[in-house]
């Protein structure tokens, strides 16, 4: 190494160090005070009996014991998530991909229609949850109504436990131009070469598309997998907004994790079981996510080829 760059090295006392570590220090308080103070406390609170109101006292490992030994509603509300979970995930990650090849096309009007395809991706959740009670009323919802045109009873929706978790995976459906556009912008960067030495080759629309598109896609689409797994699993807002009193919707069926978690920490201020479910809610996006990464080597394709 040159004496030089020797001299450039990483010090303390080096003022350009000093001058990086002043602008990273908002995110680094943040990340300190706001993400990692509290997960560490949280940790520790999961194996005490904390409930706000009463002295701290540590337990173990009876919170986790309880969890999966006497709270029934702890295993309903995980059958509840990983149903939302493997169908929302697949369903929403191939709307997207499919749309987003819909509006690549070259026609006029295109750039309206891309327009609206991702308004409902940036509007507020709250409103949107309303609309959609409006919208899948069993007797005055539009959804309904449109079916009662073709002679098909709608179902009850919201109000019947086995089509609430379909409603909610429908609502996503509606919102997937988030994930659209991001698929868009990957395939403005495919090389138009690649389809003209198909055209050659006489391949035909869906040879094209399993051959070139969708895998210049599979980046776009592992990470869209990893975020929304990672959030559906998290899902709260649409079972604490679209049913009454966030108990959970009809026979519980809309009560999912996440829901269950909010109830024992602010309904009945139990914060130790609370914070054990939460880690072990972290644990299962923890697992999930290392088995996508290693999983991802045999089907993701870069450009650069080896899969890098």
């Amino acid at each position: 190494m040159p004496k030089a760059a020797r001299k450039r090295k990483w010090r303390p006392g080096n003022s350009e160090n000093l001058i990086g570590y002043l602008f990273i220090s908002p995110w680094l308080l943040g990340l300190i005070f706001l993400t990692a103070g509290p997960m560490l406390f949280s940790l520790y609170v999961s194996f005490t009996d904390y409930n706000i109101t009463s002295k701290m006292n540590f337990i173990g490992f009876d919170n986790y014991k309880r969890m999966f030994t006497m709270d029934d509603l702890f295993w309903t509300s995980l059958w509840n998530t990983l149903y939302f979970v493997l169908f929302s995930v697949p369903l929403t990650t191939a709307g997207a991909v499919f749309i987003a090849v819909l509006l690549n096309q070259k026609i006029p009007g295109m750039k309206i229609f891309r327009t609206i395809y991702y308004l409902p991706a940036v509007l507020s959740g709250i409103a949107v949850y309303f609309l959609w009670m409006q919208l899948l009323s069993p007797t005055t919802g539009l959804i309904n109504t449109v079916l009662a045109w073709f002679g098909i009873q709608g179902p009850s929706w919201l109000f019947d436990p086995e089509w609430t978790k379909p409603a909610l995976i429908l609502m996503k459906l509606w919102s997937v131009g988030g994930g659209m556009l991001l698929y868009l912008a990957r395939l403005q960067g495919v090389s138009n070469v690649l389809y003209e030495a198909a055209d050659l080759d006489g391949a035909n629309a869906f040879q094209k598309f399993w051959h070139i598109t969708l895998p210049m896609l599979t980046p776009i689409i592992f990470f869209d997998i990893i975020t929304s797994t990672i959030a559906s699993f998290q899902i709260f807002q649409e079972a604490y907004v679209m049913t009454e009193n966030g108990d959970g919707g009809p026979g519980g069926s809309l009560l999912f994790f996440n829901l269950h978690m909010w109830n024992k920490a602010f309904e009945v201020f139990d914060m130790g079981y609370a914070s054990s479910m939460a880690w072990f809610l972290f644990v299962i996006i923890m697992v999930l996510t290392v088995f996508n990464l290693k999983f991802s080597k045999k089907w993701v394709h870069y450009d650069g080829g080896d899969n890098k």
